[in-house]
């Protein structure tokens, strides 16, 4: 065996990776909030089914939608777009409340932690875009 990269084809060069863009602390931040709520959303989905408060179909069907939703909304906090669409997520959690009232104390916890994530994550981006034009400057 060589070393070498080995070719797709004969007279083809290997695929090189694009490097990966670099992301902010925020955009982190955020994806590993939405990442967490779609986890914890399990949770409150048999607790609609067990006390039956919805239809089986309707807890079930509605909670994995949500996961689904927000493992997706997890990959979008990069974009503008998707960190309003996190903001709006919120909302809908909060809002559930109305369906499981302990979810006002969960959605109130998860709010709580989607803005300090959002306002520390500016931070830490503004303070390592200064350190690296610092960087850049000697």
């Amino acid at each position: 065996m060589t070393d070498a990269p080995r070719a797709s084809r004969p007279g083809r060069q290997p695929r090189v990776r694009k490097p990966r863009p670099q992301r902010g602390a925020r955009e982190s931040l955020l994806s590993i909030t939405l990442g967490l709520e779609a986890v914890m959303f399990f949770f409150p989905m048999l607790v609609v089914y067990g006390k039956g408060t919805l239809p089986p179909l309707a807890a079930f069907g509605g909670g994995i939608l949500a996961i689904i939703v927000l493992a997706a909304a997890s990959r979008l906090t990069g974009k503008p777009a998707g960190v309003w669409f996190g903001w709006l997520l919120q909302a809908a959690i909060l809002a559930t409340g109305f369906i499981e009232p302990f979810m006002f104390a969960v959605g109130a916890v998860f709010l709580a932690l989607w803005v300090f994530c959002f306002v520390k994550g500016g931070q830490l981006d503004r303070q390592n875009a200064a350190f690296r034009a610092a960087q850049a400057e000697d």
